[in-house]
């Protein structure tokens, strides 16, 4: 590989974290709620209401069926009207945002299950609200399977995010296409492969070790 591509990398790789992390914390900041939503409304929980809970599931199982390459192409109109267009790293956070969400939401209600009955119970035999039961039960005695859950999730942003380079999302896989496929250059596709497997180790890792840490803290 000659060393003029160095910097194509170096900089391929900051678009592709960049993508990465503020797309993981947009993502989070509405997906985390959404799953505790999914999970408190459902049949016998502290904010039973099936209607909402069928119609808030129904939305997310609808989003999740749909491959992040179609969800790419068929919401570029609104790509355009949030960020002004559709090319480009913060144009591709859109569709991860998008595609995140409903992943994460799942993931958190999941975790939350996994949360004892009995734990509940007694939180609401001594008269904790469900803003309490919430806030001070169930999120933190499940917040190291949700840490674990949300590394699964950064795990398949790094992988979205190089599929967004399919269509001008910029990042590793918009340096492979231009490259490492256009022009016909091995060297540069097998570089931004290790690059890729280099960074979801590093994101496993730092994930299991911080699940790790909570669990040991409980």
């Amino acid at each position: 590989m000659s060393a003029d591509m160095v910097p194509l990398l170096t900089k391929a790789l900051g678009e592709t974290v960049y993508m990465v992390i503020v797309s993981m914390l947009v993502a989070s900041a509405i997906g985390i709620p959404l799953g505790v939503l999914l999970f408190t409304t459902g049949k016998g929980q502290i904010l039973e209401c099936i209607p909402l809970n069928r119609a808030a599931a129904g939305i997310v199982n609808a989003i999740r069926s749909i491959p992040f390459i179609i969800l790419m192409v068929a919401i570029i109109p609104f790509t355009r009207f949030i960020v002004g267009t559709s090319i480009g790293t913060t144009a591709a956070m859109v569709p991860l945002v998008l595609a995140s969400i409903p992943f994460i939401g799942r993931q958190v209600e999941t975790s939350l299950k996994e949360v004892p009955e009995g734990i509940v119970e007694a939180a609401l035999s001594m008269g904790a609200t469900p803003l309490q039961i919430i806030r001070r039960v169930l999120l933190p005695e499940a917040m190291p399977s949700i840490v674990a859950q949300l590394t699964t999730v950064i795990i398949a942003l790094v992988g979205e995010s190089a599929m967004a380079g399919a269509i001008g999302g910029g990042g590793l896989g918009d340096l492979a296409i231009r490259y490492g496929y256009q022009r016909f250059r091995p060297d540069i596709m097998i570089a931004t492969v290790v690059i890729l497997i280099v960074l979801v180790q590093i994101v496993q890792f730092l994930g299991n070790r911080l699940a790790d840490g909570l669990r040991k803290q409980g």
